[in-house]
């Protein structure tokens, strides 16, 4: 008997997550996919939102499986209103709930000020910026009538301390911080939680487009004197999520020290 009272608490230690539905959105790559996987090994049936990449998500939801967790996929384009509430709509529809929500989705269209067109700012405030505000609002009804909900929002460090020729990326990720702290505030009194994890500079596909010379200027500024990984920022995301109970409004820097 006691043997599998404590079987069963080991059990619960490392898959605290289980019994919970945790939506992600732009699920498919780099840190999107490294918080999938994450929250998938501590338990949580995960609903991978993505765009457009289906090869890349069906690998997500394919190591999840592999791994003995459960993985949905959900397309749609959570920069546009209706397709980010059918996108709720669609996860609650096959799991009946959404416990974690972690808006992740995010575009660059770096330019300088001046060269900078209304596509490229509206293309990025629509999708890092909107998309929270659409999502979370389509996810509120449930997680208030469950009177539990955890929402992480993935920030940046250029949304604290800007960034050349990131306007548009410096004002959505700014514009994170700010919403999020609205969200704790108000939903706190429904054991709703709201927090932003920002990271600095991190591998993945974002950065591996920028040439080499310029990522040795980047790595030189940061004082831990390399780029984050995406898995650093997936714990990081978990801790809010299955420790965090009584953190509301905060924002997590995982940034190597870029910014203080």
């Amino acid at each position: 008997m006691a043997t599998s009272v404590l079987i069963e608490a080991k059990s619960s230690f490392r898959r605290p997550l289980e019994g919970k539905i945790g939506l992600i959105t732009g699920g498919s790559r780099g840190i999107g996919r490294a918080i999938a996987r994450e929250l998938g090994q501590r338990g949580a049936a995960i609903a991978v939102n993505y765009r457009c990449n289906v090869s890349c998500a069906e690998q997500v939801r394919n190591e999840i499986r592999e791994a003995g967790g459960e993985c949905e996929l959900f397309q749609q384009d959570v920069s546009d209103p209706q397709q980010a509430r059918a996108l709720v709509q669609a996860v609650l529809e096959h799991y009946g709930r959404v416990d974690v929500l972690v808006n992740n989705a995010g575009i660059t269209r770096d330019k300088s000020i001046r060269k900078m067109t209304d596509e490229d700012w509206t293309a990025v405030i629509n999708t890092n910026l909107n998309s929270v505000f659409y999502c979370s609002s389509a996810v509120l009804p449930g997680m208030i009538e469950q009177r539990y909900g955890r929402i992480v929002n993935v920030g940046s460090f250029v949304g604290q301390a800007g960034n050349f020729g990131q306007a548009n990326y410096a004002a959505s990720k700014g514009g994170i911080i700010a919403m999020t702290k609205v969200f704790a505030l108000e939903l706190a009194k429904y054991n709703i939680t709201a927090n932003v994890v920002s990271p600095g500079f991190t591998s993945t596909d974002m950065l591996a487009g920028v040439a080499l010379g310029i990522l040795e200027q980047i790595k030189a500024r940061i004082p831990m004197q390399r780029f984050c990984l995406a898995e650093e920022i997936a714990k990081a995301v978990a801790f809010l999520v299955c420790d965090g109970d009584y953190i509301t409004g905060q924002q997590i820097n995982v940034n190597g020290g870029i910014y203080m």
